[in-house]
């Protein structure tokens, strides 16, 4: 594609020079790194570890207390596993400390400012440094080159609230790297009509977007015939990519997803390449952890609640930070050759963990996905538990969904929550996403 070559060998290069961004300059170094062996990307992790707890201890009053508190000096710390003796982060501690949590030598006013959302939908501020976002976007720029797209070239994108960008973003973007959106809030025939049509215009190489809205895109390009939305390679991100969903995709499609995990608060975790054996951990940029219930490591294999240490972002630290997701670690190394360990797969949101009668929890998207590959006709899924013995499962269903089916499928939720539970089915035409544009598989109320 001469446009995209144009735009990656002369125009990106002249534009990040005049504004003196870093990223370029990351990306390269990145593209280099990622073959090293293992061992020296240890040893780089803990030493950025080791650079950073000495920052914050001298600059940092949150986390000068929290260290103190602990009996922890950056000097005790000789292997990255040494900052367990920390408490885990949580988002409400953020909330509650935010005017210690900034380090000092860092105005909130000269800082890039974001907003997630979340448990129970309150919004979480958070504070990085320009070289901190030039970092992330050079290594998300090195996992999206592994999908087979090459930069400058047009990108099709499934995102939430998408805002109409201003003219200065409009040209950026047609000089850098096109984009098209499909508001995953308004996913449509008309929408994705209009999608395809903006599609054959721009001719993206990618496509990219939350795992569910691609799924539902992939559900109408197969029921309308679209053939017009042809991407040469897919990334789902942002939420769980189910293996029932998967498998419509790369059907529909003739590729294989490249699967990807992050959050707005550490930027990306881990990601798939070409070799599909798992997911890649971004330990250059992060620590991460894989913490059991009874607070141990987790074995290859074994789930457990992703704590992650930011290794870059010094102006708003994040140490032992509870993602709330839960995920899985692999043993072993990659065929492809890349010196990053493997974690299997997220296996969902600690609080979409559903409460059974004896107070042990369940996976709320385990149950969905056993459902859904059990239970034929149907189209989509989400559990509510509004208490331990209250269960309503909205459903999108088609003609094979019969009465039999309803029965087999309570029956099923009866055997996990026992028989006094009340399972109420509750068909609807559509299952909404949140204002994120995302969707959530299920939804415990249980405190």
């Amino acid at each position: 594609m001469m446009q995209a070559a144009l735009r990656r060998h002369l125009i990106e290069p002249f534009y990040e020079t005049a504004k003196g961004g870093a990223r370029l300059k990351y990306w390269k170094e990145l593209e280099q790194s990622q073959y090293l062996p293992a061992e020296v990307l240890s040893d780089r992790q803990l030493a950025r570890l080791k650079a950073l707890l000495s920052f914050v201890y001298e600059n940092n009053a949150f986390y000068r207390r929290r260290f103190d508190e602990a009996g922890l000096r950056p000097d005790d710390v000789r292997s990255v596993r040494d900052i367990g003796i920390l408490p885990v982060l949580t988002k409400e501690e953020i909330r509650e400390n935010m005017a210690t949590i900034i380090s000092r030598g860092f105005a909130t006013e000269g800082l890039l400012r974001f907003k997630t959302g979340g448990s129970m939908g309150k919004a979480l501020a958070l504070y990085i440094t320009e070289d901190c976002s030039e970092r992330r976007n050079a290594c998300a720029r090195r996992h999206d080159r592994w999908s087979g797209w090459e930069v400058g070239e047009p990108i099709g994108a499934l995102w939430g609230n998408v805002a109409d960008p201003t003219m200065k973003q409009r040209l950026r973007g047609m000089l850098l790297s096109p984009y098209i959106w499909l508001d995953t809030m308004e996913v449509t025939e008309r929408s994705v009509r209009a999608f395809e049509n903006d599609w054959k215009k721009a001719r993206p190489t990618l496509l990219f977007g939350h795992a569910h809205s691609l799924f539902l895109l992939a559900q109408y390009v197969q029921r309308l015939g679209i053939t017009g939305i042809a991407p040469k390679a897919i990334i789902s991100t942002s939420m769980m990519l189910l293996p029932s969903e998967r498998a419509l995709i790369e059907g529909v499609f003739g590729l294989r997803v490249f699967d990807r995990y992050g959050c707005e608060e550490v930027s990306l975790i881990a990601s798939e390449c070409e070799a599909h054996e798992g997911m890649h951990l971004n330990i250059e940029h992060l620590y991460i952890e894989f913490v059991k219930e009874d607070g141990t490591h987790a074995g290859a294999g074994e789930p457990g609640r992703i704590i992650v240490t930011d290794l870059m972002n010094y102006a708003m630290p994040f140490i032992r930070y509870n993602v709330e997701d839960v995920g899985v670690p692999k043993a072993g190394m990659c065929s492809c050759g890349r010196g990053m360990p493997l974690m299997e797969h997220v296996t969902g949101r600690v609080a979409d963990f559903l409460v059974k009668p004896d107070g042990s929890r369940v996976a709320g998207v385990s149950l969905i996905e056993n459902s859904l590959t059990k239970f034929p006709g149907i189209d989509q899924m989400q559990i509510v538990q509004e208490a331990v013995d209250a269960i309503i499962l909205r459903l999108v269903t088609g003609p094979a969904f019969t009465h039999r089916e309803a029965g087999a499928l309570t029956d099923y939720f009866h055997q996990v929550f026992g028989q006094k539970a009340c399972v109420r089915l509750e068909l609807t035409g559509e299952i909404k996403p949140e204002s994120s544009g995302k969707y959530r598989f299920s939804i415990c109320r249980v405190p």
